[in-house]
């Protein structure tokens, strides 16, 4: 048996949002058997946008039965049938987390009629349920209100049976098949083509634009994890609404796809990406001569082409870096800049000359640099005759990239020529530290 579902609601998301209008027709491969249809009070304002869309108000609801009233009559008629629907990962989201509240676990099989009419009337442009209906002249009344269009999903479930849809639906009702879970737009050979493989994965929409970028030790493995888990927060549900196909980058190890990872969400700036969106180091400490001589230590927003000491997220935390250099080598404090009064000519005659107060700066750099690490990581590539290495260079991550096997490494500089240059940052910092303490002999010092 089948029952063919859909609802209206207050919103895109059910962890959120509630049902306001719910019709199931229950059909058994022939003819409908049971209808059940409810205008449901969602214990919450409906938005005027909603309104727009369905004609449901909040007059209209204010009298109809809460969700845990219809749960169990709802239960007994979805339980041990074929959940069907247009896009049914969306209605069955919102269904499944409301009886979840109301103590009923419903767990069918699924069968999704976008998919379905994909397999079986292919060619179209859209598979949205309106241009299904105009495509094969199936009537569609009630547009937008949970009846009008159950009531045409069933008509279009029974066009697509009388066209050979049976054996699609037996193969898409499989325990091992990924047709119940899959987002609407995305094809399953998408994910059977993934490699289990480290790498990274995008996601993207409909018109090819990237959405989401993650990474993994087994790509294939992971991009799945996104659908089969059904969660009923707005990420989950904005996925089944937008993914409609996936592309990956292989990569050798975790620690490359980590890197590549967050590089790729500061170049891409996904919509659906949270993390890792942070704006990229702001501030740099540099040194310059002045026209009296004076090597002069300041902290500065970063500049693109000029060479930097250190990087910083944050003026703070620049500032703290400098005072500690004033007070353990006798610095000025006016010729760094973190006194901007100009220096009297009192003051002036106290500081020594330029050549010994040159000395002190060298002397501040010189210690910082040695505080800052400069090495390498080794690690297997892709292929057997390659290696992979990122390079880490006076703290901060220089760039990464696949060497010769036979390649002798002598020094950073000889690398830089092989090494594609990255853009450093916290993350990709911090997980290669990590990564070369629980690794040590992986790790090459210069």
């Amino acid at each position: 048996m089948y029952a063919i579902v859909d609802i209206e609601t207050t919103g895109g998301y059910a962890s959120a949002n509630g049902i306001t209008e719910i019709a199931v027709y229950v059909h058994d491969g022939t003819r409908v058997v049971k209808h059940f249809e409810t205008l449901i009070n969602p214990l919450q304002k409906i938005p005027l946008h909603i309104t727009a869309l369905t004609g449901i108000n909040n007059a209209m609801v204010q009298d109809a039965p809460a969700f845990h009233e219809i749960a169990e009559t709802l239960y007994d008629i979805l339980n041990d049938n074929i959940f069907v629907a247009h896009s049914v990962n969306f209605d069955y989201s919102f269904i499944n987390h409301q009886l979840k509240e109301n103590g009923f676990i419903l767990s069918p099989r699924k069968l999704c009629t976008v998919r379905l009419s994909k397999k079986v009337v292919p060619g179209f442009r859209s598979y949205s349920l309106g241009n299904l209906c105009r495509e094969l002249n199936i009537p569609i009344n009630n547009r937008h209100r949970a009846g009008g269009d159950a009531a045409a999903t069933v008509l279009l479930f029974e066009h697509l049976l009388a066209n050979n849809a049976q054996q699609h639906i037996d193969q898409m009702l499989k325990k091992t098949s990924s047709e119940q879970w899959l987002p609407p737009a995305l094809q399953k050979t998408d994910i059977s083509k993934l490699p289990p493989a480290p790498g990274v994965y995008y996601f993207h929409d409909s018109k090819g634009k990237i959405i989401y970028v993650g990474k993994a030790v087994n790509i294939k493995k992971r991009v799945s994890s996104h659908f089969t888990v059904n969660d009923a927060e707005r990420k989950r549900q904005n996925f089944l609404l937008h993914v409609a196909k996936v592309s990956c980058k292989i990569c050798a190890t975790e620690l490359e796809a980590i890197v590549l990872e967050s590089t790729e969400i500061k170049r891409l700036w996904p919509k659906y990406n949270k993390s890792q969106k942070q704006p990229v180091q702001k501030y740099a400490l540099y040194m310059f001569e002045d026209g009296a001589g004076y090597m002069r230590l300041a902290i500065d927003k970063r500049k693109k082409n000029v060479q930097a000491l250190y990087y910083f997220n944050s003026l703070h935390e620049g500032i703290i870096l400098l005072r500690k250099m004033l007070e353990e080598f006798d610095l000025h404090e006016k010729l760094c800049y973190l006194n901007k009064a100009s220096i009297s000519i009192e003051e002036r005659a106290l500081i020594e000359s330029a050549k010994q107060y040159n000395k002190k700066v060298i002397k501040a750099i010189t210690a910082l640099n040695n505080q800052l690490p400069t090495f390498a990581v080794l690690d297997d590539g892709i292929k057997e005759n390659e290696k992979l290495c990122l390079l880490i260079e006076k703290g901060s991550f220089w760039g990464m990239g696949y060497l010769p096997s036979s390649f002798s490494i002598t020094s950073s500089a000889d690398l830089k020529d092989l090494l594609q240059p990255y853009q450093d940052n916290d993350t990709i910092r911090n997980s290669i530290y990590s990564f070369v303490e629980a690794n040590p002999e992986k790790k090459f010092v210069f």
